[in-house]
């Protein structure tokens, strides 16, 4: 008996170590949290960068700016409900969180036509969530078969 415990102890288990980003690292919630404070950042700033064109007046600047602004919480809510598909829950609150604040805070938002492209926003985001949760659960299915 103490040879064959030998022979365990000796026995090497090959371990594959996978590349991981920096992103995977950290949770989901830290992600969202991270996705709504660089969008809210990247909003402002491409805003800004559109209203200074003359050719584009400052409504539509800011409708392409919060366009774009939803779509990139929606494709973030996407990979990080796929990298993590439990978190389908919170991730697209977090990620508007933003949005959410001056929902309530704003007391024009709701008499201004920015609510259809906020709520809009905010379908986009369930929308990505859902759709990326469905692949990592799909992709998670494929690489743990029972």
């Amino acid at each position: 008996m103490p040879h064959r415990v030998n022979k365990l102890k000796n026995y090497n288990i090959v371990e594959t170590k996978e590349k991981r980003s920096f992103f995977s690292k950290i949770p989901s919630w830290g992600l969202s949290l991270i996705t709504a404070f660089l969008s809210f950042i990247f909003l402002f700033f491409f805003a800004s960068l559109l209203s200074s064109i003359p050719k584009i007046g400052e409504n539509m600047s800011e409708g392409i700016a919060y366009i774009s602004y939803d779509i990139i919480i929606a494709i973030a809510c996407f990979f990080i409900c796929r990298h993590n598909p439990k978190s389908i829950w919170y991730v697209p609150i977090l990620c508007n969180t933003m949005g959410i604040i001056s929902a309530i805070v704003e007391p024009n938002f709701w008499i201004t036509s920015l609510w259809i492209v906020m709520c809009g926003g905010w379908v986009l985001s369930l929308i990505g969530a859902i759709g990326g949760a469905m692949v990592g659960r799909r992709v998670i299915l494929r690489s743990n078969p029972k």
